[in-house]
């Protein structure tokens, strides 16, 4: 009998089907007690396949007692808990380099629409108020100051994008960089200072938000926030009241605290940019995406060490 596979929520088609072919799958997400399906069906299954930003609860995989691989359709492993994971020795695998540069293009998209006013723009056009309503001017992006919190991958291949806007650079990370010809910074309220655009690349591990109202503040009126990482890195009422007290210019958001929640204040502010996070979300990265997924499966169940596995 193939291995029993475990989906927390939907993935694509053909991800889908392939794992059909290969597995035995239980789709969680269909049934609405989801605790019964588990105590009916957990005590088989041996792997999970689940979302960056969803992962697996301990509880749950506390209900899987032969679980042995998790694998994220992300980058984030901060809704894992990796040392239990390690402790009952669970390989946890992600799907890193290959959604690199979407979710460094969809920052550098925010920034572009959040200061040129895009969506602003496209309201405007399908509202029938071009000729009879002034719009006001927008703002540039190229040559403005942007600061990254975080220079992973992502991080990186944001800034190589910034500069091609010939956009000063600076960043903050775990370590200086002496590679890289972008400013080090050791203080985040520092890197808000001198930051226009100030973008947030950074992982959500200790799950604390570091953009508060001081953050916000440091930022200024004439700065601008924008987020693919994580929601929880973000104080959402600070910024809200940033936002609405115009002590912040504008924000381009992917992620939020509550996904699928925003906070209503949010909905009608033309000075922010909303997606429902879908940095990742082009066809071309998500089949590869899948690809990695279906690679760490087949090497675990073929007796090998799963290729992206961050637990072993």
């Amino acid at each position: 009998m193939s291995p029993a596979i475990l989906l927390i929520s939907p993935v694509l088609p053909e991800l889908d089907r392939q794992l059909a072919e290969r597995y035995t799958v239980h789709r969680l997400y269909q049934h609405p007690d989801r605790d019964g399906y588990l105590r009916e069906h957990g005590h088989g299954i041996a792997g999970v396949v689940t979302g960056g930003a969803l992962g697996i609860s301990t509880a749950m995989m506390e209900q899987l007692p032969a679980l042995k691989i998790v694998t994220i359709n992300g980058i984030g492993t901060d809704a894992v808990d990796l040392a239990y994971a390690r402790r009952r020795g669970i390989h946890v695998t992600t799907t890193p380099d290959v959604l690199t540069a979407d979710v460094a293009d969809l920052a550098i998209g925010l920034a572009i629409a959040t200061l040129r006013g895009l969506c602003t723009g496209d309201r405007y056009v399908r509202g029938g108020d071009w000729g009879r309503k002034p719009l006001a001017l927008a703002n540039k992006f190229s040559g403005k100051r942007v600061g990254i919190v975080g220079l992973g991958r992502v991080g990186k291949a944001i800034a190589r994008r910034a500069a091609a806007f010939d956009c000063p650079v600076s960043y903050i990370d775990r370590r200086e960089h002496t590679d890289l010809p972008y400013q080090y910074v050791s203080d985040l309220l520092q890197l808000a200072r001198g930051s226009e655009v100030l973008v947030l690349a950074a992982s959500a591990d200790d799950g604390k938000a570091i953009v508060d109202a001081a953050m916000l503040d440091a930022l200024g009126p004439k700065g601008v926030l924008i987020n693919i990482a994580r929601g929880k890195l973000v104080d959402e009422d600070a910024l809200v009241q940033a936002l609405q007290q115009g002590r912040i210019a504008g924000a381009g958001l992917d992620v939020f605290v509550d996904e699928p929640h925003v906070p209503e204040a949010l909905w009608t502010m033309e000075n922010v940019v909303l997606q429902p996070h879908r940095a990742s979300a082009t066809e071309e990265t998500r089949r590869d995406m899948g690809q990695i997924i279906l690679d760490n499966l087949a090497a675990y169940f073929a007796g090998e060490r799963p290729p992206t596995s961050v637990t072993a």
